[in-house]
């Protein structure tokens, strides 16, 4: 890819009145100059709200500081990633944010910080908070015109719990979201409300606006014929002893036709596993082999669950087909945030297809990150391209 500037605004005119919308990135190694370049890109009169997804290799406690001095009492929203998607495609080391006006959007956020302990109770009870503060700010009616951005500590291993609780709550809204990430290191994922990053914990944002929009996700992956019975698991670890009543890397080496010791992300993202749900099929990938031969996941995995081997199709082709479906419904994008698997970009990576790939995320407005694990209407899902497209006004419906 060609070297990249250190910050971008969204293109248009820059003024407030033509933009719900704007959008910056930065490649500045220190949090101040970061903060300062974004403050400098989104800050208007009407910024409700900004939105950020940033690299975990930035000093999260100085960038937790810079942000809060560079943006005051605007709110913001946001998680470590395992890579970035930015007005210039994939990006890595860096930060990008989204400016919400608050003219055309009303936005507001919870903090979960009992992952475990939360309920549907607990999920009613944000739920309630979080529509009464859109309701306040008047801009739509909630029916139609609201959905859900969920941003999860990817390593919590709580998500189902908690997506399970909050779809419940939120009835007929639409939500998705992604699992904070931390460049492929799997040790400290972090999530970002009222100017503190946070660990063990979960941010919910509800949007509501009158502009159309669709949550919608994607994968490109096809089943295959091999099955494999999930026979001794640890639910709550999401660790698989055995597959098929044999040590589990030791089956999945055999099913996939490498030694053990080859087994890595590169072989997980190319013959991942899935359960089926009726027609569908909802990936689960391998996060690492133990020491002890067992298999961690990122998705929870039950005993006696019948797990299929997927294969891939072309990945950018499947992008093709459902963004032009979309545009198809929506018109053209105004922006779309998306929640993009790492496993996803690392595929892209394999095949050394980054730059048509980031040629794509720019041409369709994309903004988002890499993620540990996606979210759509309350499932966790994996090897996904995850998000939520919003329209210009007259284009389409929300739903």
């Amino acid at each position: 890819m060609p070297e990249l500037p250190s910050v971008t605004a969204a293109a248009g005119p820059r003024s407030a009145d033509d933009e719900p919308l704007r959008v910056a990135y930065s490649e500045a190694d220190d949090p101040r100059a970061a903060a300062r370049e974004l403050s400098a890109a989104l800050c208007h009169p009407q910024l409700g709200c900004v939105l950020f997804f940033c690299s975990a290799e930035y000093d999260l406690g100085a960038l937790e500081q810079a942000l809060g001095e560079a943006f005051g009492a605007v709110a913001l929203a946001g998680c470590t990633t395992a890579g970035e998607i930015t007005p210039q495609g994939y990006g890595r080391g860096c930060i990008v944010a989204i400016g919400f006006d608050r003219r055309h959007f009303s936005v507001s956020q919870a903090l979960v910080s009992d992952l475990e302990g939360f309920d549907l109770i607990g999920a009613q009870r944000l739920t309630t908070q979080l529509l009464d503060d859109c309701r306040r700010q008047a801009l739509a009616p909630v029916g139609g015109h609201s959905f859900a951005l969920t941003l999860l500590d990817g390593l919590s291993s709580s998500e189902e719990q908690v997506l399970a609780s909050l779809d419940a709550a939120l009835g007929s809204i639409p939500s998705f979201g992604g699992s904070a990430g931390d460049d492929n290191r799997l040790a400290h994922t972090h999530v970002f409300h009222q100017g503190r990053f946070h660990s063990q914990a979960a941010v919910v944002v509800m949007i509501n606006t009158r502009l159309p929009f669709e949550v919608f996700t994607t994968h490109h992956l096809r089943p295959r014929h091999e099955k494999l019975v999930v026979t001794r698991a640890d639910h709550e670890r999401r660790q698989v002893m055995e597959l098929n009543a044999a040590p589990a890397a030791e089956e999945y080496a055999r099913l996939v036709g490498c030694d053990v010791e080859a087994l890595d992300e590169q072989v997980f993202a190319r013959v991942p596993l899935a359960v089926r749900i009726g027609d569908a099929h909802y990936v689960r990938s391998i996060q690492r082999v133990n020491a002890d031969g067992s298999l961690t996941f990122y998705c929870a995995v039950e005993h006696g669950i019948v797990l299929t081997a997927m294969q891939p199709a072309p990945i950018l082709e499947d992008l093709d087909a459902v963004f032009a479906a979309l545009q198809e419904r929506l018109g053209e994008p105004q922006l779309i945030i998306g929640c993009d698997c790492f496993l996803r970009r690392l595929e892209i990576e394999m095949l050394e297809q980054t730059a048509a790939a980031s040629q794509r995320l720019r041409e369709l407005r994309v903004i988002g990150f890499n993620t540990y694990g996606e979210q759509h209407h309350g499932m966790h899902i994996n090897q996904t391209f995850t998000g939520v497209v919003i329209g210009r006004p007259g284009g389409g419906r929300g739903a």
